[in-house]
């Protein structure tokens, strides 16, 4: 979480008087924030770009499939997001997971989220939209650039996918309800996703 300064705080750092601030908030020469009780308060990136303080941000790439039995696919994503980072000349780091786009835990996910939110990350490149997630791709994309995250899709936003990822996904959104509905341990979830098992392998 950014840290938020007082006037009389950042007036001290930046080495002007809290009038002045409060002049270069009339202005709108200066991002200012407001507290539940209307109080001022200044962002410390808006100090550091007052300062001339840059922060260097991270290009990250992403890349995931379902299974391990797709890890050609995955090696492709990487290797095109490679490339298109080395023609706009771009450094890159490489994040990667084998799982689901309904699994939010992903470990590479989970730790690009994280980089987002510490402002860590200039842009995200993926090959396609649901790379990074199944579903609320628009509401993801809003909140990375709350944080001032780019998403770069490089083929658009679908991808043709392989059957056995359909299946994977389907049988993962119906042991979700059915955990909801019968609890997950119950002989009642387990016969549910067992069913649709049987139904999407037929």
């Amino acid at each position: 979480m950014e840290r938020h300064y007082t006037l009389k705080e950042a007036s001290k750092i930046l080495g002007v008087t809290v009038k002045t601030l409060q002049n270069w908030d009339k202005q709108g020469k200066i991002r200012v924030v407001r507290t539940v009780g209307g109080r001022r308060r200044i962002p410390e990136s808006e100090i550091k770009r007052i300062l001339g303080i840059q922060e260097e941000r991270k290009t990250i790439g992403y890349a995931r499939v379902s299974s391990r039995t797709q890890k050609d696919d995955l090696n492709r994503q990487v290797q095109t997001i490679k490339e298109f980072a080395k023609e706009k000349g771009w450094d890159i780091e490489i994040l990667k997971d084998i799982g689901s786009g309904l699994n939010e835990k992903r470990k590479d996910y989970q730790k690009l989220l994280k980089m987002v939110t510490n402002k860590e990350v200039s842009k995200v490149i993926i090959t396609y939209s649901d790379r990074l997630t199944r579903f609320g791709f628009e509401t993801l994309k809003t909140l990375f650039q709350a944080f001032g995250t780019e998403i770069i899709v490089i083929n658009g936003e679908l991808q043709k996918e392989p059957r056995e990822e359909l299946i994977e996904d389907l049988i993962a959104i119906i042991s979700h309800f059915a955990g909801k509905l019968y609890g997950m341990r119950s002989r009642k979830y387990e016969e549910v996703v067992e069913n649709a098992k049987q139904l999407f392998q037929e």
